[in-house]
């Protein structure tokens, strides 16, 4: 990931000039994706609030913003959304729970300079969060998680989601906000007749759970779930808001399989540091790239095997390259990619456009 001191230097220069290896993001394909989720969306109820956690770069979330269909922004840590809040977006919702006194006192701070909203699973947390909005003088919205299948975070449906949101409604320094309910454990399921089952099964009770709160008088009046795998079916079910899709702007190989309306925008620019016949040695591994779904694609090689991905290389069979040519592997998982990189190279028609800081690499807390 090694970089000029000055970035810009590079910007108007070929793309073979990048350092390696590196992300690159080609513009028309993020510009498609882009647009093609903001006009699905144009003329629904349902609206995008995008998940930062994809790629970590706060020009393309403003990016994100400016396409249209957007209420806000999406992040998984209170880190993120400071970096948000800093680069001037100021509509957040962060889709997991903030524990801890220390950081529900920075929460409260950031909540005094933007609209953030935070999931909440536990009475305890909202004890604490309401003690450290009332010592800030601030308001933190609060969406209750709803566990609808992925046995993750979140209360049960009905009466414990009840129970919880009422604890918060009477909160004097939190506002109730809604819910959020993710359907992530059928989001990357490849058939997608079992995808709009298993997601629709989800927002049934996301949904009977909504109805319980309004008849005891708590208006929900912000669903949100969702992501990029089931954007047509959840966006679609009447009573959610919002979807926090994240992985359709640029991509990466586990989506592309079952979303192939995106364009893989987003690819690493590998260097081929050994070669043996038509066995390579590409100059990344598991510091520059994330392979929890599997090992990367290579593009141009439809034959290529992954051997293994080590700490520094990616041995690769069925390529014939010489030592110096360049790959473009595609990462099974763009999320941990983009985390391990200061940096995105955009690039259009092989110059380079721009260089994007990914100022959320590393937010972890």
């Amino acid at each position: 990931m090694t970089t000029p001191a000055d970035p810009e230097a590079l910007v108007g220069g070929p793309l073979d000039a990048l350092t390696t290896p590196c992300v690159v993001v080609d513009a028309p394909a993020l510009e498609h994706n882009l647009r093609l989720l903001a006009d699905y969306f144009a003329t629904r109820h349902c609206k995008l609030r995008p998940h930062f956690k994809a790629h970590k770069c706060v020009e393309l979330a403003r990016r994100q913003l400016a396409a249209g269909s957007v209420t806000g922004i999406t992040c998984a840590k209170l880190s993120e959304a400071e970096v948000l809040v800093e680069g001037g977006i100021t509509d957040i919702l962060i889709a997991n729970e903030v524990v801890g006194a220390g950081k529900a006192c920075r929460l409260a701070d950031l909540a005094r300079r933007a609209t953030v909203r935070v999931a909440v699973d536990s009475a305890g947390n909202v004890e604490e969060l309401d003690r450290a909005a009332r010592s800030a003088g601030a308001v933190i919205g609060v969406l209750v998680e709803v566990d609808i299948g992925m046995n993750r975070c979140g209360v049960p449906p009905g009466r414990p989601t009840l129970t919880l949101a009422s604890r918060v409604a009477e909160a004097r320094n939190l506002r109730f906000d809604g819910l959020q309910g993710y359907e992530g454990h059928v989001v990357q399921q490849e058939d997608a007749d079992a995808r709009r089952r298993g997601a629709l099964a989800a927002m049934a009770l996301l949904m009977e759970t909504k109805a319980l709160l309004v008849g005891h008088g708590l208006a929900a009046r912000i669903v949100s779930s969702g992501g990029t795998g089931t954007y047509d079916m959840t966006g679609n079910v009447d009573g959610v808001d919002e979807v926090q899709c994240g992985s359709y702007a640029l991509m990466d190989a586990c989506y592309k399989r079952i979303r192939p309306e995106f364009r893989v925008a987003s690819f690493l620019l590998s260097t081929v540091v050994s070669s043996r016949g038509t066995k390579v040695v590409a100059d990344v591994g598991t510091k520059g790239m994330g392979c929890e779904f599997g090992p990367p694609l290579v593009e141009g090689f439809p034959e290529a095997k992954v051997l293994y991905v080590a700490d520094e290389h990616t041995p690769i069979e069925n390529v014939r390259a010489e030592v110096g040519d360049r790959l473009r592997l595609i990462p099974s998982h763009g999320c941990t990619t983009h985390n391990l990189h200061r940096r995105m190279w955009v690039v259009r028609d092989g110059t380079v456009e721009a260089a994007w800081a990914v100022e959320g690499s590393g937010c972890l807390e």
